[in-house]
């Protein structure tokens, strides 16, 4: 073999090399493994591990008699070091003293039972051994107490020389006149007292405190106070933003308006308030009266036509043996509900009402409310400037509807608030209908006038390309009551509709999408153009 081990232990290897380890026993099993399972070597080490466990065993159990033993020897060598600090025996032998100590004790008592003198001496002794302790307590006691009184008589004197350095320092003389109020207070604040050195400071923060805590509660009545004059100013110029325009909100601006106060006074203007009065009623109010005629007689305007509007709608069949008519009812808008009313309240009782000079103050203070909301208030002009246009427009003040009748009796037969729940057709109708109505009050038409200034031009783009044929029919027969000139833009799904009621056309043709023709005729060359490329 090129590589082998003999019985012996020996391992051959190439190059005719030979090595043995005699370190380790042959037989010892946990140095290799034989074959392909290993649990022979594991048992080995598994035996070997429990023989060293045992032996570090026996070997802790040595240890711990050793350690025992070493302590005890510890023990000993202390005790012989203590012997070494006493260099006779007669240190160590108590018993000799002890015996002297009883022998003298039983003599001592002896000699007291047999001499009556002595026991009075010794009672004597005590006694003056009693008194000696409570003198020499007493003194310690005065020691003490002398010590204290010259430690209080050196704080009095450092306080009467600071006192005294600062007397001659000078600037009292300022304050004096300060000292019997200062009393008075220390008497509020302290009540009977009884004021010694020592409680000088006690009192004096005693006093500051009681002084700041009354200054604190009125700075904040002060507070309290200017908060409600800065509210009361503030009041002022939100009631008269024209006459305070220049003021400030502040207590520095108090004689300002302290100023105008007086003016006031001086101006005496109880004198002017006939001609106040006079003045509102001819003016002022009369104004308001005459815009409020005007308002009323635009809504009449608009009734007026209307009205006018209506007569020309009953001409035309809306369906078979009916026709609309528009019915125009008062808004219930709440703005202009109560705008209305404010106007009213304005004129009523103004020109013969009475001369109480509470009832002035109120027609002014309504006609001043409409006029700062015309102008607009700070903070909510656009707000206003929205309010007036709503207001002041006339058309708001309608609801329009539109009722369809019976020809025959002029009953209702539907009612259209809104277009909501109707067919396309229907409401194409009802819009036509509307727009009619709509253009005839712009314009200001005048129904069934074959001349007139009135402007009618009205251009629709994209004319009845999706509605219904009977409603382009119907909006085209409602133009032509009208007397509307039209120019309609439309694709030509829907020229045989518009071609009755059209006197030229204009043709659009694009072949390439790039340039577009355009081609004027008559309705009469259309037709015959026409009618001659029709196969």
């Amino acid at each position: 073999e090129i590589r082998a081990i003999t019985r012996a232990g020996q391992i051959k290897g190439r190059g005719e090399r030979h090595e043995k380890d005699d370190r380790h026993r042959l037989d010892d099993r946990s140095r290799y493994v034989l074959g392909w399972s290993n649990e022979a070597k594991i048992d080995a080490l598994e035996a070997k591990a429990k023989v060293l466990e045992d032996y570090l065993g026996r070997l802790g159990g040595e240890i711990a008699q050793l350690q025992g033993k070493l302590k005890e020897i510890g023990k000993r060598i202390e005790t012989l070091n203590k012997l070494d600090g006493y260099r006779e025996f007669r240190d160590l032998d108590w018993q000799p003293i002890a015996t002297e100590i009883a022998q003298l004790t039983d003599e001592k008592q002896r000699l007291e039972q047999a001499s009556d003198i002595l026991k009075t001496l010794n009672k004597r002794l005590a006694a003056v051994l009693q008194n000696l302790k409570e003198l020499a307590e007493a003194l310690e006691k005065k020691k003490d107490e002398r010590s204290k009184t010259d430690q209080k008589l050196q704080d009095v004197s450092a306080a009467l020389q600071e006192a005294q350095t600062k007397l001659a320092s000078g600037g009292m003389e300022n304050h004096a006149a300060s000292f019997p109020r200062i009393e008075s207070l220390a008497r509020e604040a302290l009540g009977d007292h009884a004021l010694t050195v020592e409680s000088c400071d006690a009192r004096e923060q005693q006093l500051r405190e009681w002084l700041q805590a009354r200054i604190d509660a009125e700075d904040k009545k002060i507070g309290r106070l200017r908060d409600r004059i800065i509210d009361a100013m503030r009041k002022f110029r939100d009631d008269y933003p024209l006459d305070t325009q220049d003021m400030d909100v502040s207590i520095d601006a108090a004689q300002e308006y302290a100023g105008m106060l007086s003016r006031l006074y001086t101006d005496d203007l109880p004198r002017f308030e006939t001609r106040f009065k006079q003045l509102l009623n001819e003016n002022t109010i009369r104004e308001v009266a005459n815009f409020q005629s005007q308002l009323g007689r635009e809504r009449q305007l608009i009734r007026e036509r209307i009205e006018k509007i209506n007569e020309s709608l009953t001409r035309i069949d809306y369906n078979q043996g009916r026709y609309i008519v528009l019915e125009p009812t008062p808004s219930t808008d709440a703005d202009i509900r109560d705008f209305q009313n404010d106007l009213r309240a304005c004129t009523e009782g103004a020109l013969t009402g009475s001369e109480d000079e509470q009832y002035s103050e109120a027609k002014f203070l309504q006609v001043k409310s409409i006029i700062e909301r015309f102008r607009g208030r700070e903070g909510l002009t656009e707000l206003d400037r929205r309010w007036t246009r709503k207001v002041t427009d006339v058309r708001n003040a309608f609801v329009f509807a539109a009722s369809e009748r019976w020809r025959e009796d002029n009953t209702e037969h539907e009612h259209y608030s809104d277009s909501g729940g109707k067919s396309g057709g229907q409401k194409e109708k009802l819009a036509y209908t509307i727009l009619a109505a709509s253009l005839a009050y712009q314009f200001g038409l005048e129904w069934g006038a074959l001349r007139s200034r009135t402007f009618r031009f009205v251009v629709i783009d994209e004319a009845f390309g999706r509605g219904s044929d009977e409603s382009a029919q119907y909006g085209l027969q409602l133009f032509q009551q009208l007397n509307l000139q039209l120019l309609v833009v439309t694709p030509l799904q829907k020229i045989h509709i518009i071609e009755p009621f059209v006197s030229s056309v204009g043709f659009v043709h694009n072949d390439d999408g790039r340039a577009s023709m355009l081609r004027n005729l008559t309705i009469e060359e259309y037709r015959a153009e026409k009618a001659a490329h029709r196969p």
